[in-house]
């Protein structure tokens, strides 16, 4: 199916929220609302992480409010119900265990490589789930990504990413040496399990001042595995400045090496933590100067991937309505099919689902992306959500509005 792009419309509301019930709806609508209270969601962010932490009863509030509207369950087997009905809408799913990382200490980031692991394996017997996604710091101890960047980036001003990655590993301690060779064997035992099941791995980015040792694991899974169909996606934050020199120079370094780039576009989830760390520390700011100059860059990487599709999986992951449908229209002016086996779209569960499910109506190949864990540990992941809906200019108003008018188009 190769639809015009003029006839996706984002405000078609009756598909948006077919898969939901009246009930479901109305309590959408409620959470979003209080979500608009930017009082309200700061302290509940500040409280929430506390009250968990102190064993106070409210386990039952949260999953019943904004996890549910957020997370596909709390094990594996309550995202079967989830994915099933998102299916039913030709909607997919992309898995995340919802590990945060931090210092775990090696068995901790052993059992998180284990559950990774068993998400692939899960995903691999579900017809409706192509992909699932790593945090490396649900694998890697954060000082040590930190101690491999600084090296990466004090090593000199000449050299290609790997050779000055090279030069970092040889300047760590035998202890950091060996425990960041467990790092990349636990990377690796994940991404060949994927690869021999054919489920897409999708590498979460992580902050500015731990990305580097992070996309050098990144490219070299993609050199060993991405030969013929790509099994493994870099995540290319797109509100950083540089990170549009830096997509292109990955394209030439696969070019050069000859595997498949997997590129997962999306424009960034760090912002206000990237600027404050820049201040205090005394750089000059990662950010783009402006949104636009983030739409800007974003909307150029999505002209650059789809002109080097054969080269090129793309994972158009954005809830920005307009590089949605310029990503269609790209497609369409080169002719190519909008289900073509490199390319993909795909939006958070619980948010955007006017962009999603017009455009599996259309016949885009579309995914939900979907967290599940236990509360406690998902709880940084819900308050990233609250604090970006209460944050992100016209966001809440958005889902609202479209939430409302399908409410009324109801009659309910």
């Amino acid at each position: 199916m190769n639809a015009d792009p003029g006839t996706i419309s984002f405000d078609n509301t009756q598909n948006a929220f077919e898969y939901k019930s009246d009930k479901e709806l109305k309590k959408a609508a409620f959470l979003f609302s209080s979500m608009g209270n930017g009082t309200l969601v700061k302290l509940g962010t500040r409280l929430t992480p506390w009250m968990i932490r102190s064993g106070l009863p409210v386990k039952g509030l949260i999953r019943n409010t904004i996890f549910a509207q957020f997370v596909g369950g709390e094990t594996l087997a309550e995202t079967a119900a989830v994915a099933r009905k998102l299916g039913e809408y030709h909607v997919q799913v992309i898995l995340d265990y919802g590990v945060e990382g931090g210092d775990e200490g090696e068995e901790g980031f052993d059992h998180a490589c284990e559950e990774f692991i068993r998400v692939i394996d899960y995903a691999a017997s579900q017809p409706n789930i192509p992909f699932m996604s790593v945090k490396v710091t649900g694998i890697a101890r954060f000082g040590l990504l930190e101690k491999l960047d600084r090296g990466v980036g004090s090593v000199g001003e000449g050299g290609s990413l790997m050779k000055r990655y090279a030069r970092a590993v040889d300047a760590l301690t035998r202890q950091e040496k060996e425990e960041w060779e467990r790092v990349q064997r636990r990377m690796e035992r994940i991404c060949v399990e994927a690869s021999a099941k054919k489920v897409g791995v999708l590498i979460d980015a992580e902050e500015t001042w731990v990305q580097d040792p992070v996309d050098v694991l990144t490219i070299l899974m993609m050199e060993k595995l991405n030969r013929g169909r790509v099994t493994v996606y870099n995540t290319i934050q797109l509100y950083r400045h540089d990170r549009l020199s830096f997509l292109k120079d990955c394209y030439e370094a696969a070019v050069e090496r000859d595997f498949i780039l997997g590129a997962k576009l999306v424009r960034g989830a760090y912002m206000e933590k990237e600027r404050r760390r820049a201040a205090e520390v005394g750089y000059a700011s990662p950010i783009q100067p402006s949104k636009e100059a983030s739409d800007k860059d974003y909307n150029t990487a999505l002209e650059f991937c789809i002109g080097h599709l054969d080269r090129v999986g793309l994972i158009v992951a954005s809830h920005n309505e307009y590089s949605n449908l310029y990503a269609v229209q790209l497609l369409q002016e080169r002719g190519l099919p909008l289900n073509h086996p490199h390319i993909h779209f795909s939006q958070l569960y619980g948010m955007s689902d006017n962009i999603t499910f017009n455009l599996a109506k259309a016949g885009c190949p579309v995914s939900k992306y979907l967290p599940f864990g236990p509360i406690r540990d998902v709880v940084p992941y819900l308050m990233r959500r609250a604090q970006e809906n209460s944050s992100v200019s016209g966001q809440t108003g958005r889902e609202l509005g479209l939430i409302r008018k399908e409410l009324r188009r109801r009659g309910v």
